[in-house]
């Protein structure tokens, strides 16, 4: 299996050579820096996922065509052989499953957040929607000033234009499935 740093590598050259992009043209556009996007080209570092998410609204991109390969006609999804991306100290775990399908302008995300566990998400494109499906715990999230909670078999839906936090405040494990979709 090849890791996801390799396949981000690749796939961020690929587009911005596509599209005629210099590697400070793609730091204007994303305001990461020429060398780091270098680095990440060579898939010599493994990006932070706000790093990547700077990068796709930067260029105007869902998350996963950064990271995955273009979808078979059928694919059954297996969690345990998908590599996590680990922010909080492995704390926030997000897997992958279905990546971005410019037919159908979505991506789907099976995430774990451990105890104690807040992680921060820049604000996405204009138009981008998180759909959030809570399968166990009980979530807080922080959009703006205001904070929701949503109980486990309950879902939230959101502008994702704006700046949004998932917390555990609870002891045990949280497990949500997010789909993020693309006006």
């Amino acid at each position: 299996m090849e890791h996801i740093h390799i396949k981000l590598g690749r796939n961020l050259k690929s587009i911005r050579q596509t599209r005629g992009y210099s590697l400070d043209k793609v730091a204007e556009l994303t305001g990461v820096s020429k060398g780091m996007l270098g680095q990440i080209e060579r898939g010599e570092t493994s990006p932070t996922i706000s790093t990547i998410w700077k990068i796709a609204n930067g260029l105007r991109l869902s998350f996963t065509s950064l990271i995955e390969e273009p979808p078979a006609e059928v694919a059954i999804i297996a969690k345990d052989e998908l590599e996590p991306l680990l922010e909080a100290d492995g704390k926030f775990r997000s897997f992958p499953l279905f990546p971005f399908d410019p037919a159908k302008r979505f991506e789907v995300y099976d995430v774990e957040l451990e105890p104690g566990c807040a992680h921060a998400s820049e604000a996405h494109n204009a138009g981008v929607e998180e759909f959030v499906l809570v399968s166990a715990g009980s979530l807080t999230v922080d959009i703006g000033p205001d904070s929701y909670d949503v109980g486990e078999g309950n879902a939230i839906r959101f502008a994702a234009d704006q700046p949004h936090v998932y917390r555990n405040t609870g002891d045990t494990l949280v497990r949500i499935y997010t789909i993020i979709h693309y006006s």
